[in-house]
């Protein structure tokens, strides 16, 4: 009876406040008619909130999100299906939908006209500025009383999920140099360059067939050298990003964190539509495979309280690729990990954020200085600030002369 009473509206609690008013005063003033009114008015919510709390009504609900991974900014549409198996007719209902407050208001829905066994289905849009990734639903139906006196919400249905990707932003063609990767094996070595004999071959490894040795090299090299199988070659990249914790600036969507989510996706698209096989990295290791994958894992991507570069990654497996690395701050310890990956990769690209432009001081040396280290590690780099174009920073990343480049 208690939960009942907790479900009454204003109205009825008015209602019920009323009709004890009305008792009351009959009693006093001896007004046997006004009792009656009175115990007509109090009893008229106690009897609808009986007959609401009796109601069992579980609507079985379906969600299909289209598209499940958007990025931010766009909008994806949301079906709910809303269906009863019931026998009995149940008139309206009042239905609302439960969102995170970043895709948006609770959508609302009044179902009415509803018969036996019948179903419907209504349709609203969600969009978010914000990545990350969402949980859409429980279904909250609200049944009612013919009078407004009684109010009872349930939770039905399950939940579904909506991936929303950072924000993507166009970059122009610069050449890169390597990037080519054979699947399985190390990158190509070019022997006797030039001539029409030219093959791929690596280091003779036990059990390989002898008829594959490949003289010429072996003598060039000083080691037994075979001929690679034919396989498919493929352009290969890596995108690194580095999230640790103590070399961003900033709170929330103004962080240092934020732009270097936005210029990794930005990197992985382009690398991904210019035919590059991409990797995503991020300062605990290698995270995803695939365009797809890695904005997955960059919607969901926080700081991380690791002190180093993780570069388990790097070696065999992204040796003779282009590396795109977006950094943080360069602090004392990064020299050694950054040295090693760009020794394995074919070429090394790197956007540095000049995060103190980030923090409240604002106490910057400026894109340059913050970029500085990488240059004498070897890579080609150059910094950002909060109000530095994107596509810019990456023209400058194509002006350093390359040979042998491809246009990406």
């Amino acid at each position: 009876m208690r939960s009942a009473l907790s479900s009454l509206t204003l109205r009825g609690r008015a209602f019920i406040a009323a009709g004890l008013t009305a008792v009351i005063c009959a009693v006093i003033f001896g007004q046997p008619a006004l009792t009656r009114v009175g115990v007509l008015v109090l009893t008229l919510p106690l009897v609808a909130a009986v007959v609401v709390s009796r109601r069992r009504h579980d609507p079985s609900v379906t969600r299909t999100v289209w598209p499940r991974l958007l990025r931010a900014g766009e909008s994806a549409r949301i079906d709910l299906a809303v269906s009863s198996d019931r026998r009995r007719a149940d008139g309206a209902l009042l239905i609302e939908e439960t969102l995170p407050y970043a895709l948006g208001s609770r959508p609302r829905f009044v179902l009415q006209g509803l018969g036996q066994r019948w179903e419907r289905t209504v349709t609203y849009p969600v969009r978010s500025d914000l990545r990350g990734q969402y949980v859409i639903g429980p279904l909250a139906v609200r049944i009612t009383d013919p009078f407004g006196l009684v109010e009872r919400r349930r939770l039905v249905g399950g939940t579904a999920e909506v991936v929303v990707t950072p924000r993507v932003l166009p970059l122009p063609a610069i050449p890169l140099s390597g990037g080519w990767q054979g699947a399985g094996e190390h990158r190509p070595q070019a022997f006797a360059s030039g001539s029409s004999e030219d093959v791929s071959v690596r280091e003779y490894r036990r059990g390989d067939d002898l008829r594959r040795v490949h003289w010429r090299s072996s003598a060039r090299t000083g080691e037994l050298m075979v001929r690679r199988e034919e396989q498919p070659w493929e352009a290969h990249a890596t995108v690194i990003v580095d999230n640790r914790g103590h070399v961003h600036r900033g709170q929330g969507p103004a962080s240092s964190l934020e732009s270097a989510v936005v210029t990794a996706a930005s990197v992985v698209v382009h690398l991904e539509q210019h035919g590059y096989a991409v990797q995503l990295a991020t300062a605990d290791g290698a995270a995803a495979d695939g365009a797809e994958h890695a904005l997955r894992h960059l919607a969901m991507l926080t700081l991380s309280q690791r002190p180093a570069l993780d570069t388990s990654w790097s070696g065999d497996q992204a040796r003779g690729g282009v590396v795109v690395a977006v950094l943080g701050a360069i602090v004392p310890g990064d020299e050694k990990p950054l040295r090693r990956i760009r020794h394995d990769a074919g070429a090394a690209l790197a956007v540095v954020l000049d995060v103190e432009q980030w923090s409240a001081t604002r106490r910057s040396a400026g894109p340059s200085a913050a970029a500085s280290p990488l240059h004498a590690a070897g890579w080609r780099a150059t910094g950002v600030g909060p109000r530095d174009r994107l596509d810019s920073a990456w023209r400058d990343l194509g002006r350093a002369p390359s040979r042998g480049g491809m246009r990406s």
